[in-house]
């Protein structure tokens, strides 16, 4: 199975990204480095594509599971190398999850599922960054 997308200059520093969803997305440097801010900055994206790419699996298994959670977010921080090319080279990732009644092992199997089994994002970000995962319980 093959991804393929299209991204198109718009001038200056902006550029607009299709998706299979059918969706753009607008990506932009920001005026430190003469674009307007305008739009979402690559390296950032790729956090949010982690943070989602696990998000749906944790998702789709609380719902399988039956677990009762009143919400959910996942913190994504990382360091970014000093030298040119600037990349991610350590990540952590917290999964917090918030309710009254949070069945811990099951919501800790939920996660191990996704980043060990089925997120396809994590594991790409396995080959270059040293990833640090914490689950935080918030027991109302």
């Amino acid at each position: 199975m093959t991804n393929h997308i299209t991204t198109k200059w718009l001038g200056e520093m902006a550029f607009e990204s299709n998706n299979p969803s059918g969706l753009n997305l607008k990506i932009d440097a920001g005026p430190e480095s003469g674009g307007d801010g305008a739009g979402f900055r690559p390296k950032a994206l790729m956090l949010s594509s982690l943070a989602g790419c696990s998000g749906l699996d944790v998702a789709s298994l609380i719902k399988k599971m039956k677990l009762e959670v009143d919400d959910f977010s996942i913190e994504t921080i990382a360091n970014l190398t000093d030298e040119h090319p600037k990349y991610y080279d350590a990540v952590t990732i917290e999964y917090h999850f918030y309710g009254a009644n949070l069945n811990e092992a099951k919501l800790k199997k939920a996660v191990d599922l996704s980043i060990e089994k089925y997120c396809g994002v994590m594991e790409m970000f396995r080959r270059f960054a040293k990833l640090d995962v914490q689950l935080i319980y918030h027991h109302k």
